[in-house]
């Protein structure tokens, strides 16, 4: 086949009928379309976590009877297909089963099991509605592709292995069907169920791009594209119509919820354009991501992540010494703890600590490193913040540039702020309070 193309569709995207119906229309719409790859359901993921929590009895229930409505109110509209019901039943008697046990005996294997169920019952029901809808569609599961080292909670792919059960499972299928497969999910080599990490969905639809050898990937979401920041933040943002793989990967590194900072490495690895589009409006466009773009303004878009973690570890050891930073860093390695940015002073180190599970939230800093670095320095941990970032090209070549970003903050507060590392990004720490203001406040500046 010349031209293959991997459409994936978020959770918003199959939320109800309608918005995979949407999606349906989508497909259609691209004949060179040949994997599918899907989201749970809008809200269902949350409550599969909110299981994996822990919960009690009652509530337990509850969860399990908004599961079911979720998803029989979208086959209630299709043509009564017993196998289908058959099979989501099923997958809920195994929720239940599992979120008994996470009461008692909650694990992150647990965790990957229980949030895997969302995909393996939207991909159900969007199989039965492609079909009921004219277009010929099988469904596979994904874990018999897509193989995983045995992290659960944030597994890393083995793509030499994914590459050879693409070839022998998905490919035969692409002559005559349209495969539509999960997100999010995958399998070790002992069979476990896996996870790639929350919002991983984008990540394995370029992972299986990449092992199928497409030509494009979508990425259907409920916005039309990519902006200049979050339109909900700043209501003048403005689409961006084509954008780079450096420019998108810091977006989404950053912050950006368009895309799964992973995403793009796939897709970069084999130069595979990337469509960043909404699956409620298609007819809007979106944003092409590409090795190059034919514009690289200076400043292009601004990102917002919350929920960050600053830890700042304080030694007069440190000044004019040696070593010091290696033992912060073998500690932090030894218990697993992946750093995102980090400053220096002469008695200070400050340093953001990446977002690694499926649970969400602010990510912790285990009590275990805590305890082995205050017998190295003093240790301050301090939540409740955003990560402000300013992306755009040669911005390190750039005089003045520095002079306008700050002059428009004069009147917040900056926290950790990184600048010169990368040509492509300027960021900084502020309150959760202030995050909005300082993001419009930017935008206004810099972009309106």
């Amino acid at each position: 086949m010349n031209a293959l193309n991997v459409a994936k569709f978020g959770g918003t995207s199959v939320a109800d009928y309608a918005a995979m119906s949407n999606c349906a229309s989508v497909i259609k719409g691209n004949l060179d379309t040949r994997l599918v790859v899907i989201s749970a359901c809008s809200g269902v993921t949350n409550l599969l976590v909110e299981l994996a929590n822990g919960v009690s009895q009652e509530r337990q229930q509850d969860v399990l009877a908004t599961l079911s409505d979720i998803h029989f109110s979208i086959l209630a509209q299709l043509p009564e297909a017993p196998e289908v019901a058959a099979a989501v039943n099923g997958i809920l008697d195994e929720v239940a089963t599992l979120s008994a046990i996470a009461q008692t005996s909650p694990s992150d294997q647990i965790t990957d099991n229980l949030v895997a169920c969302g995909e393996l019952m939207s991909t159900h029901i969007f199989t039965h509605l492609l079909n009921d809808k004219g277009i010929d569609a099988v469904r596979i599961d994904v874990r018999d592709v897509l193989k995983t080292d045995g992290v659960f909670g944030k597994a890393a792919p083995d793509l030499i292995e994914t590459a050879f059960h693409a070839e022998a499972v998905l490919s035969p299928l692409f002559k005559k069907h349209i495969v539509v497969t999960q997100g999010f999910i995958g399998s070790d080599a002992q069979g476990n169920t896996t996870t790639l990490g929350r919002g991983g969905s984008d990540y394995s639809a370029a992972l299986l791009a990449e092992a199928v050898k497409a030509t494009s990937l979508e990425i259907w979401t409920d916005v039309p594209g990519i902006y200049s920041t979050d339109p909900r933040v700043a209501p003048a943002a403005s689409p961006i119509d084509e954008i780079s793989f450096s420019e998108a990967s810091e977006m989404a590194n950053f912050g950006a919820k368009i895309l799964h900072p992973a995403t793009l490495i796939p897709a970069m690895r084999h130069d595979i354009p990337v469509f960043v589009g909404s699956s409620k409006a298609p007819e809007k466009g979106g944003t092409w991501i590409r090795r190059h773009a034919e514009n690289s303004p200076l400043f292009r878009a601004l990102a917002l992540r919350c929920n960050q973690t600053m830890v700042t570890l304080t030694s007069l050891n440190m000044f004019h010494a040696y070593g010091f930073l290696a033992e912060v860093f073998n500690i932090l390695a030894k218990h697993k703890v992946s750093v995102d940015l980090i400053t220096t002073s002469e008695v200070s180190v400050s340093l953001t600590l990446d977002q690694t599970n499926t649970k969400g939230g602010a990510p912790k800093l285990p009590e275990a490193a805590e305890q082995e670095l205050a017998e190295l320095c003093k240790v301050t941990v301090e939540q409740d913040m955003c990560l402000v970032a300013l992306i755009g090209n040669h911005m390190g070549e750039s005089r003045g540039s520095a002079a306008k970003i700050f002059g428009a903050l004069e009147d917040y507060n900056l926290r950790m702020i990184c600048y010169g590392a990368s040509n492509h990004n300027l960021c900084f720490l502020t309150s959760t309070a202030d995050s909005q203001n300082v993001v419009r406040a930017l935008h206004k500046e810099l972009f309106e």
